[in-house]
């Protein structure tokens, strides 16, 4: 059995892009790579072609990895987000309880995440820990570092 893919309205699009992208404009691009490194030559020593196929069992691998992923979305839908709980979908404001400082996170996917941007997934040690909680809840995170405390002082759509 497959684990579920919790993903966002956006998130989903995204997903479906990708794969809309690696089917129709990548692979024609691969085919066609492949036909002129054909044309060079001997194929045992043409790494132009050796590259094209390397490059093709890549998209394809992704092909079906997002397939797959597809199967088994869990679509959070804006009617689906509750604004008194954190949840995927939301945006919430915490405070770190040991260094006072302040961060707003986006709740995503784990297909979406991008810690980067503060784009956090429900599966990540911060996502777990905070799903369900409510504004006003000090909440503990097990990080790698250790354990620390942070306050749910925001929840937005």
């Amino acid at each position: 059995m497959h684990e579920q893919i919790t993903v966002t309205e956006e998130g989903l699009k995204k997903l479906q892009d990708e794969l809309n992208y690696l089917k129709t404009i990548k692979k024609q691009e691969i085919k066609d790579a492949i036909k002129t490194a054909k044309e060079f030559g001997d194929l045992s020593e043409n790494s132009e072609y050796e590259a094209a196929r390397t490059e093709q069992a890549q998209v394809e691998g992704r092909i079906a990895e997002l397939e797959e992923m597809l199967k088994h979305v869990k679509l959070v839908s804006e009617d689906d987000i509750a604004r008194d709980r954190v949840n995927v979908g939301v945006k919430v404001t915490v405070r770190n309880l040991s260094t006072d400082s302040v961060t707003e996170y986006s709740l995503v996917g784990s297909t979406e995440a991008d810690p980067f941007a503060n784009r956090i997934s429900d599966t990540s040690p911060i996502g777990k820990a905070i799903i369900g909680a409510k504004v006003g809840d000090k909440v503990t995170v097990r990080l790698p570092r250790g354990e620390t405390v942070i306050l749910i002082e925001k929840i937005e759509k």
